[in-house]
């Protein structure tokens, strides 16, 4: 079977491609770019409530790539509690998250990898952190949740400092 373009009736993928069992629906894959987008652009935004609609009740976050120590599982409501008394600290954030890589692992079940960019802007200084992120997805009642986050950091610019300073001018917001 020769290759057809989308524009053409082919998807571009042979039909051994398509039908691989680990591939979601691409119902399944929005969603879970979605849920994905809901944890970077609700953090920006503050949304907290978009943010803890997008994990599971229990997460482990994984930073240590980046800040050693070892991987936390917390409850989605300290995560959003820990991260709402960071990112107000800033004067903006912008978590870009792109070229998302999906794979189911069961029906109920997935696995997702895609790269990121993360400004943090304080006054007239800047912190920018590069990396991939990996989820591990559970769906539960017809929705996707994250049930863990990994971080890995590959490079960064400015001035990774700027935590400290934005979690004291955070704790001063409250």
């Amino acid at each position: 079977m020769a290759w057809r373009p989308w524009c053409c009736g082919g998807s571009g993928r042979s039909r051994q491609e398509r039908n691989r069992p680990d591939q979601p629906l691409a119902t399944d894959r929005a969603a879970i770019i979605d849920v994905i987008t809901d944890i970077a652009a609700g953090a920006d935004r503050h949304q907290w409530d978009r943010v803890r609609a997008a994990f599971a009740d229990t997460v482990t976050l994984d930073y240590t790539s980046l800040w050693g120590g070892a991987p936390s599982t917390l409850s989605a409501e300290d995560v959003v509690e820990q991260w709402s008394g960071l990112l107000p600290g800033f004067d903006t954030t912008q978590h870009l998250v792109t070229n998302h890589a999906i794979s189911t692992t069961a029906a109920d079940a997935a696995v997702a990898e895609a790269d990121f960019q993360a400004a943090h802007r304080l006054g007239g200084e800047m912190w920018i952190l590069m990396g991939r992120y990996h989820y591990d997805l559970v769906k539960r009642d017809g929705s996707w949740r994250i049930t863990r986050l990994v971080m890995t950091w590959t490079h960064e610019s400015g001035d990774r400092g700027l935590v400290e300073k934005a979690v004291t001018r955070a704790s001063r917001l409250e």
